[in-house]
This record gives C-alpha cells, structure tokens and sequence, in this order.
C-alpha cells in the first residue's frame, strides 16, 4: 500500500478500496488470530499501558522491588531444591540462593524489608531425603 491516495477522492473511500482489493487478492486470509476474540474483550476497560504490559510479559520482566523479587526467586529456588534430582543439585540450589539473600542483607536497596535470612544447606537435605523416602515407599 505505497499508493497515495489521489487528489479529489475522499480518504475514506480511497482507504475501503485498499482494502477491498487486499481482500480480493487473499491477503487477510492466513492472518495469525484469524477467528479469535480481540485480546480483552468486551467488558474490559481500556488500559494505555496495553503495550508496556505486553511486552513486559513476552520479554518476561517483572516491576517487583527487588527485595520481592529476591523472595519470589527465593520461594522457587526452595521449591526447586525440593524437587532436584542430586542431593549435590539441592546444595547447588541453595548455595547460589543464599548468596544472593546475603548479598541483599547487606546492601539493602530501597523497598520493602527482605525479611529472609539465608537457608541452612543441612535442613534443606534433610528435607530433601526424607520427601525422596516418603515418595519410595
């Protein structure tokens, strides 16, 4: 659609025929989401961050403050421990996570309170093997 629109044809007439010859010529035809509801719907309120949001989500960024951020990996890491397949895998897991808990104990950013102290690596073990001996019998 490189055309200008000619003089003394109005803009919306000059705009339906661009379409109508694309649809003429199968253009709109393989489109991805061809057949499926506007993403929010009816009943939806408009949101002008739409695109920020979007693009947040694909590029998998979060706005959390760190210090939520660090709990949230936190949470995951434990949770990820738990289900490792090596007791050397649920050292590993541990070690790095509270690396970074100690790293952000001492140099506080702004935001909330981390409220986390470092995971003892034993306890977590321990949990480890007995979870792995229920699951065994």
């Amino acid at each position: 659609m490189t055309e200008r629109k000619p003089p003394g044809v109005s803009f919306e007439s000059w705009v339906d025929k661009q379409i109508r010859e694309a649809e003429a010529r199968g253009e709109f035809a393989q489109l991805s989401g061809a057949g499926k509801p506007l993403p929010g719907g009816p009943g939806t309120s408009y949101d002008e961050m739409w695109w920020v949001k979007q693009m947040m989500a694909r590029e998998g960024l979060s706005v959390l403050p760190p210090t939520l951020a660090l709990r949230k990996e936190a949470e995951d890491a434990l949770a990820a421990a738990h289900a490792a397949p090596s007791e050397g895998a649920v050292r590993r897991i541990v070690t790095e996570i509270n690396a970074k808990i100690r790293d952000m104990m001492f140099k506080p950013p702004p935001g909330p309170p981390l409220g986390l102290k470092p995971y003892d690596v034993e306890t977590v073990v321990r949990e480890w093997r007995q979870t792995r001996e229920t699951r065994a019998e």
